[in-house]
């Protein structure tokens, strides 16, 4: 199997097939995806900028990892490779809920995505691929919250923009809960 072929699933998010990544993308056929939110231990989310060279959404803001399973490959596994190849770090995380998404890019593509979404913490070094980031930082959530109001066609991912304010709603609970 091609790293670049993703696992096509019905609504249920029960596989169907596989297909190469580009061809999921120029037909919009549905497939697994996931997205991981990390944030330091004072709440502050950790945002990268998509290299300008991405097949769509280049220099857009979104969350600190996000990409595709491999055929065979369980999503958490998934989830640590990709953030140890998109952003050279390893953080335990922990899937909190899952969405489904259409979204259409640059170039004709179209984004219909099964997206699991992760979130954990992360305190240390980043070596992020530049072939995939252009640069990262954190921002509060209340940051986050205000650039999305102003700017979140032009700043920020599709995907991003619509995961936000269930991620916010979970931090809310999670922060809150761990400063009592």
């Amino acid at each position: 199997m091609s790293d670049a072929e993703v696992i096509l699933v019905n609504e249920k998010d029960e596989p169907v097939g596989v297909i190469e990544k580009m061809e999921a993308h120029r037909r919009g056929l549905l497939h697994r995806a996931f997205s991981v939110f990390l944030f330091n231990k004072k709440g502050d989310m950790l945002l990268q900028q998509r290299a300008y060279t991405k097949y769509h959404s280049g220099g857009l803001w979104s969350n600190a990892c996000c990409s595709h399973p491999k055929p065979g490959e369980d999503l958490t596994s998934a989830v640590k490779r990709r953030l140890k190849e998109e952003m050279g770090i390893e953080a335990s995380v922990r899937k909190i809920f899952d969405f489904v998404y259409r979204s259409e890019f640059e170039h004709g593509l179209l984004e219909y995505e099964f997206d699991h979404v992760f979130v954990g913490e992360y305190e240390g070094e980043i070596n992020f691929d530049p072939s995939e980031v252009n640069q990262y930082t954190y921002k509060t959530m209340e940051e986050i919250e205000d650039s999305l109001g102003f700017h979140s066609q032009q700043q920020y991912t599709s995907w991003f923009s619509i995961a936000f304010p269930r991620i916010k709603e979970w931090w809310k609970n999670y922060f809150s809960d761990k400063n009592r």
